[in-house]
This record gives structure tokens, C-alpha cells and sequence, in this order.
């Protein structure tokens, strides 16, 4: 069976952005912007135009050197909004327009001082402009994670018959529960007339960690954009982490679901955004972090050794990850001092990885972590004479 194309949406320019400490230049924008295409993103949500100039220029230098992604500029439910933002993309190859409002309670409450006719009215209002100036105009519901389905359901139709493309259906506050995110998606499929003209979008934040949980459980329910980011990061907790959704689909094949990313410029990626950005990530982050194919338990270690699938589920090289590591601490067992050892040209019998591996575990206990020099040295102190034929 073919499998349907997921879209990825990468925001890490816009909502990536937005993490205090993270502003990038206008050089460093388009580096990145230049790499989100080579890596395969069908959109590139490249600022907020109406925000700065900076950003304004930035979003219109993009616009021009993006060969293949979408690049989109987002908008508030203003026409001046929208207006700067057509400039700002007017040289982009495919050119969207990201314009929307809030639709819950509390947003037309407290943020609008409005009513639920008034803010539908102004989301209409708002694609309508948009269409002014481009086809492809995606709408944002913000806050549709705490928006009652039913008026959700009534601001969807209405904008998809103003001439939305795309129907982007944001957890802003990161607080839905898979299940209620995934049944909010399959609510619009089967209650807004004319969604077979749009696409459902998951715009999924991470305040509870389940940004990436949410988000696949969108496409499951007939979404088929996911907007995140790379290493996730974004406003508060972060957003959907781009590498994570990419490689859940590519390891559950029956879903049949899949996207055009190339995973092998995954783990680079990752580590040019972290770097230009000044966001270290995490050691344990998923599919990226330092961590991720790294073994420091011997029980791990001598599975790993002997059939790598044993404990891990994806091939590092698959994302972009040269090897497997075996990390030698006073955890490890024989065999990964075995496998250390050769590595730095030391063919050990069994007798001699015995006498080597009681002198191990001595500096083990004495430091976090064994590095190929201590090798050498622990050789040394054992008991016999063993040749290095590196």
C-alpha cells in the first residue's frame, strides 16, 4: 500500500525564535532557511513581517533563495498584518500567507474583549484579504486545543468558504491529552463541510510533553501537515520536535504515513541550529541528544555488540550518526572492554580480558567515564604483556 505524505512545516525561524536568547541575524536565518529546504520541509514559516524590519528583511531575503519549500509569513487577523506580509513573500517561489485569531473562550473573552460572532467575522475577514494577494492561505484557530468543538467546527467551514487552504489547528497551550487532540481532528473531518478542500494542520506545544504525542495523534485522525521545529524548541516548553515526528512515521510503517525529509541530514541539522541558536540539547533528546545511541550498561553493551537492533530501534547512520557508542564506565562488562580495547588495536584473549578487566574496574570506580588514553594505561597495569597491533 503507498503511504500518504505527512507535510512538515518548520517554524524554527518564527516560533523557534521566540525562546528569549535564541534571536538570530539575518546571515544566520538564511543558513538555516537554505538547510530546512535541502533537508526536504515542504514550508518554511519564515517570521512574523509585521514584528521588525529585521525580521521583515530576513522573511524577504528567504523568500528569495528558497529553491523548493513553501515560504510563509505569519499574521495576526489584521489587514496591515497581512498587507506587509504579502510584500515580505512577494519573490517566493510557492508564497503562504499563515493569518488566524483566537477561538476560545478565554481568547475572545479576555484577549478580545469580544464574542464568538464578532471573532468568527474577523477570521473570514482575514482570509478573505489574505486571498487578496495569495492562493494558499493557511488559517490558525489559536487556541483550539481549549476551543469547543463545535464552534471550531462552525470557524473551519467559514474560512475554508472564504478560501483557507489550510486549517491549523493549534494545542497553543500545550495542554490536550492525545486522545482529546486526536478526537478534536477527527471531529472536524467528519462535521465541516468542504474539509476535503483544506488540509489539517497540528501545530502542538510541549508544556506537558506531549507536543510529539499530539501531534501524531492529529495525522492518525486525518491531519496531514505537522508544524514543529527543529529539537523542538519554541515558546515555554518548546514545540512538536521536527526529527522526532519525521522518525515515528518512518519506524511505524502501518501507519502509512511518511514524509520527504532526508533523515540522514537529521542529527547535522540539529547541531547547526543548536549552535547558531546557543540552545545546547539535551543528552537524552530523542533521535539527536549525544545520548541517543549511546550504551553505558554492560547487559545493553554486549546486546548492542552482538546484534545492534537488540536495543536499538533506529540505525544511528539512519539520522545523520556515524555509530552505535560504547561508553566504558563501572557499569560495563567484558565484552565492551573487549570492543573498546580492539578499537584501539588490542586483541585480548579471554584470559588476558579477564586480568584487563579487574584493573577496569578499578579506574572505573574512580572516574565517570573510561576514554580510549585510559585504555592504554589500564593495559599497562595489568598483570601481563600485551601487544598493541593498532
Amino acid at each position: 500500500m503507498s503511504k500518504e505524505k505527512v507535510q512538515i512545516f518548520d517554524t524554527t525561524l518564527r516560533d523557534g525564535e521566540q525562546v528569549p536568547g535564541c534571536k538570530l541575524d539575518t546571515q544566520q536565518k538564511l543558513v538555516i532557511a537554505s538547510r530546512l529546504d535541502q533537508l526536504g520541509v515542504d514550508v518554511i514559516e519564515a517570521g512574523f513581517p509585521i514584528s521588525s524590519p529585521g525580521d521583515f528583511k530576513s522573511v524577504s531575503e528567504i523568500a528569495q533563495i528558497v529553491k523548493n519549500a513553501t515560504v510563509c509569513g505569519l499574521t495576526r487577523a489584521v489587514e496591515k498584518d497581512i498587507e506587509v506580509a504579502a510584500e515580505a513573500i512577494r519573490n517566493a517561489r510557492r508564497p503562504r500567507i499563515h493569518t488566524g485569531i483566537g477561538t476560545s473562550d478565554s481568547h475572545i473573552k479576555y484577549k478580545f474583549n469580544s464574542n464568538r460572532e464578532k471573532v468568527l467575522e474577523r477570521a473570514v475577514a482575514a482570509v478573505k484579504y489574505a486571498k487578496r494577494f495569495v492562493e494558499d492561505v493557511e488559517f490558525y484557530a489559536e487556541d483550539a486545543g481549549r476551543t469547543d468543538n463545535e464552534y471550531l467546527a462552525r470557524v473551519c467551514e467559514a474560512v475554508i468558504k472564504a478560501g483557507a487552504t489550510v486549517l491549523n489547528i493549534p494545542d497553543t497551550t500545550g495542554y490536550c491529552l492525545p486522545e482529546e487532540y486526536g478526537a478534536k481532528m477527527k471531529y472536524l473531518r467528519e462535521n465541516v463541510r468542504g474539509i476535503d478542500k483544506a488540509i489539517l494542520s497540528c501545530h502542538c506545544h510541549n508544556d506537558l510533553g506531549l507536543a510529539t504525542a499530539n501531534s501524531i495523534a492529529g495525522v492518525i485522525n486525518g491531519a496531514r501537515q505537522i508544524e514543529c521545529t527543529i529539537n523542538g524548541i519554541g515558546e515555554r516548553a518548546g514545540n512538536t520536535s521536527l526529527e522526532e515526528v519525521v522518525m515515528i512515521l518512518r519506524q511505524h510503517p502501518y501507519l502509512n504515513l511518511d514524509t520527504d525529509i532526508d533523515s540522514t541530514l537529521l542529527f547535522d541539522t540539529s547541531q547547526m541550529v543548536s549552535q547558531k541558536m546557543g540552545m545546547p540539547v539535551q543528552p537524552n533528546k530523542a533521535i539527536v541528544g549525544s545520548n541517543a545511541f549511546a550504551h553505558s550498561s554492560g547487559i545493553h553493551q554486549d546486546g548492542v555488540i552482538k546484534k545492534r537492533e537488540t536495543y536499538e530501534i533506529i540505525n544511528p547512520e539512519d539520522v545523520g550518526v556515524t555509530e552505535s557508542s560504547i561508553v566504558l564506565t563501572a557499569r560495563s562488562g567484558r565484552a565492551a572492554l573487549a570492543y573498546r580495547a580492539k578499537k584501539v588495536g588490542y586483541e585480548l584473549t579471554k584470559v588476558q580480558l579477564d586480568e584487563v578487566y579487574k584493573e577496569f574496574l578499578k579506574f572505573a570506580d574512580r572516574k565517570k567515564e573510561i576514554v580510549d588514553e585510559d585504555i592504554h594505561q589500564i593495559v599497562e597495569s595489568s598483570s601481563i604483556e600485551i601487544e598493541n597491533v593498532a
